[in-house]
């Protein structure tokens, strides 16, 4: 069950209409997706979350793809089924293959397992590596 109610733009507010007409201006989409709809509950958070979402994931030293394929990771990693649908989707609109997406999923996995491994051995970081 879920905390809230979608808002459908027929439905929102003016407030939330800007910023649902922005994500489908910025992403070039029809419609915005649930993620947007149920963050519409409350306009503020919905605003404040587009307006980090489209300046942290837009072109700069990494390139779109890279940054969809953190985002995926980082999904995988903390667990979020939507979240990693539609990063994955996004992933491969920006030009992920199946095989870089085995790739990333390989990578994931074995971080989390050396993470746990040394957190769990409580391994003291090397001198070195603090530079």
């Amino acid at each position: 069950m879920t905390a809230s109610k979608p808002i459908e733009y027929r439905d929102a507010s003016p407030a939330v209409r800007a910023v649902f007409d922005d994500i489908k201006a910025t992403r070039k989409v029809d419609d915005v997706n649930n993620f947007w709809k149920y963050l519409a509950a409350d306009p503020p958070t919905l605003a404040r979350t587009w307006q980090g979402v489209k300046e942290i994931m837009a072109p700069g030293s990494l390139d779109v793809l890279v940054k969809e394929m953190i985002y995926l990771a980082v999904s995988v990693t903390n667990g979020c089924g939507y979240c990693t649908a539609s990063h994955t989707a996004a992933a491969r609109r920006a030009g992920m293959s199946e095989a870089m997406f085995g790739e990333l999923m390989a990578v994931v996995g074995m971080a989390n397992e050396t993470n746990r491994l040394a957190n769990g051995y409580r391994v003291p970081i090397d001198p070195a590596l603090e530079r």
